[in-house]
Order: C-alpha cells, then sequence, then structure tokens
C-alpha cells in the first residue's frame, strides 16, 4: 500500500465517524430534526455530551482537512 492509499483509508474512517457524529447530534422529534424539521428551540447552550460532541466534531472536521489537504499534496 502506497502512502496515498493509507491516507486515503484514513480519510473515509474519518469522513464516517463525522457522519455518526453530525447524526447523533440531532436531537427531538426523531428523524425530522436531521432533515431540517422544525423544531421547538431555536437556540439553545449545549452542556455536557452534547458539548463535547459538538466539539468532537469540529475536531474530526478539522482532521478532515487537512487529511484531504495531505492526499492532495502527496
Amino acid at each position: 500500500m502506497s502512502t496515498s492509499d493509507i491516507l486515503n483509508v484514513i480519510q473515509i474512517l474519518v469522513a464516517l465517524t463525522v457522519i455518526a457524529a453530525v447524526i447523533l447530534q440531532a436531537k427531538g422529534a426523531g428523524l425530522g430534526n436531521i432533515f431540517g424539521g422544525a423544531g421547538g428551540d431555536s437556540y439553545r447552550t449545549r452542556r455536557g455530551l452534547e458539548r463535547s460532541l459538538f466539539r468532537g466534531t469540529i475536531v474530526l472536521m478539522l482532521v478532515f482537512v487537512g487529511l484531504s489537504i495531505a492526499a492532495v499534496r502527496v
């Protein structure tokens, strides 16, 4: 396996993890909120696990962008 193949596999795994993290953040009336369903609260503060998941998603996105740049340069 070459370096670009390894980067691509890692990038796919990170992308799947990002998708899972975003889906886990959808709360409320079920799957309707995932696709833009109207929720009762327009703004809430994030606390506890929800805050950790939000920040983890940001970190995963930064890793994904970094891997994308690295894959282009290799």
